[in-house]
């Protein structure tokens, strides 16, 4: 499962509705894909539609699509969102990550 921090949701949702996406509808995907200084890298968007392969979880009035090769490294992470001094964007913690780049944006297992 993928969880949401409150402050997290309220940004999610705040965004949706900003870019046309219904919040009580429409999905955050979140994925892995390779790249980045640490090996792979988060992605975040907003979907309307589910693919075959994805796994669904609703968290903090939040509903999160992750494709099923994705989920394997994101199991039990925790969706956050920082506002603070060192600048202001989502924040993935995730327990299977063993190295971190220094922009938290890229990580390896």
């Amino acid at each position: 499962m993928i969880k949401v921090s409150d402050d997290a949701s309220k940004r999610i949702v705040s965004m949706m509705q900003e870019g046309g996406y219904d919040a009580s509808a429409d999905y955050v995907r979140v994925g892995v894909k390779s790249g980045g200084c640490s090996g792979l890298s988060y992605e975040l968007k907003f979907d309307k539609e589910l693919g075959e392969n994805d796994k669904v979880f609703e968290d903090n009035n939040v509903k999160i699509a992750v494709e099923k090769k994705s989920f394997l490294y994101l199991a039990g992470t925790i969706l956050e969102y920082s506002g603070g001094l060192n600048g202001k964007g989502f924040v993935f913690n995730n327990p299977n990550a063993q190295r971190t780049c220094g922009c938290g944006e890229s990580f390896s297992l």
